[in-house]
Parts: C-alpha cells; sequence; structure tokens
C-alpha cells in the first residue's frame, strides 16, 4: 500500500471534505476511527486500523492525532472545527514559506488564511522551506512574531508543532531567509 496516497486521502477527508465519505466530525474535529474505516471501505477505498496507524505514525508531518479509539487531523481545516488550542507566546521569529510567484502580493498585502482556518507558520525555515516547495520554487518569509503579539495578534501551536495565526499583516514580514 501507498502509505503516502492514504496519508493525502486522509488529509483529504479529515481536513476538507468529511462528507465525500459520508461521516461527520465533532465540533473538535474527531471521528471514531471505526466509522472512518467503514466509511472508507464502503467508498472503495478500504484500509486496514494496521494500515491507518501505520499511517498516522510514519506520517514526518505529523498530520493526524490519534486518541484512543478517534482520530482527527492536527490543523489545516477548511471546514468549522475548534481544535481547542489554547494561545500561546510564539517564539520571535517564525517562518513562512511558500511559492515565489507569490512574494510580490505577499510583501504588499500580508499572508491570509483562505478558506483555512489559520496562517500556517513554522519554527525553522528548512521546514518553511519544504513547504514553500509543495508550490513552486520557493521563497521563506521571516515574519516578527514577537511584534505581532506585542500588537495583539494570538497565536497556537498544534499537536505537531505548527504555529498558527489568523493573519500575517505585511509589516511584520521581514523579507527573505536566506537559502542554503
Amino acid at each position: 500500500m501507498d502509505l503516502k496516497k492514504i496519508s493525502k486521502q486522509l488529509s483529504y477527508v479529515l481536513r476538507h471534505r468529511p462528507d465525500s465519505i459520508g461521516i461527520t466530525l465533532g465540533p473538535d474535529g474527531w471521528v471514531p476511527i471505526d466509522t472512518l474505516l467503514a466509511a472508507m471501505r464502503a467508498h472503495g477505498k478500504a484500509i486496514s486500523r494496521a494500515t491507518l496507524d501505520a499511517v498516522v505514525a510514519d506520517n514526518d508531518k505529523q498530520r493526524f492525532a490519534v486518541d484512543g479509539d478517534r482520530i482527527r487531523a492536527s490543523q489545516g481545516h477548511s471546514v468549522p472545527v475548534d481544535l481547542g488550542l489554547a494561545p500561546i507566546a510564539p517564539p520571535a521569529r517564525l517562518y513562512h514559506g511558500t511559492a515565489r510567484r507569490n512574494l510580490d502580493s505577499i510583501m504588499a498585502g500580508g499572508v491570509h488564511r483562505g478558506s483555512r482556518h489559520h496562517v500556517h507558520l513554522s519554527g525553522d525555515p528548512d521546514t518553511a522551506r519544504n513547504v514553500g516547495s509543495r508550490h513552486g520554487a520557493p521563497v521563506i518569509l521571516i515574519v516578527d512574531a514577537a511584534a505581532m503579539a506585542a500588537d495583539g495578534h494570538t497565536f497556537y501551536r498544534s499537536a505537531n508543532g505548527v504555529y498558527l495565526t489568523d493573519e500575517i499583516p505585511a509589516p511584520y514580514l521581514r523579507g527573505e531567509a536566506p537559502t542554503p
């Protein structure tokens, strides 16, 4: 089985379209694993619990959280969920990876969450580079998170270490991080 393909299917279902396989996420994003597996099977995407466990354990981005007999996506939802994340004080500097073609627009207008609940930020430039490279030639922007927090912007940190905020106004962007 291709664990990466299964991970992408699970991300789609648990973050964006639970209705595509006839399931409903709880208000906090959790769904019983048995319900998920039965719905996947009913829609021609059968996977075993062992395969699901392997996808969760082997996912380098830790996209999923398992709590007993239930599962949810760690962040990145476009459907309404409340992950119950508490606000945190961010590190002084965070990083946002994007495609170079987006740079002029971002530097002029900032970073917006689009259809997702939050803007995603990384604690290190390498992770941001990996994110940005999924969208084309990557550029890594330095975010003055300390100044944002001092000015009242709220930050959260998901279970897999991704920093989240509602937006990054352009004045808090400090240009490109050096690339190796």
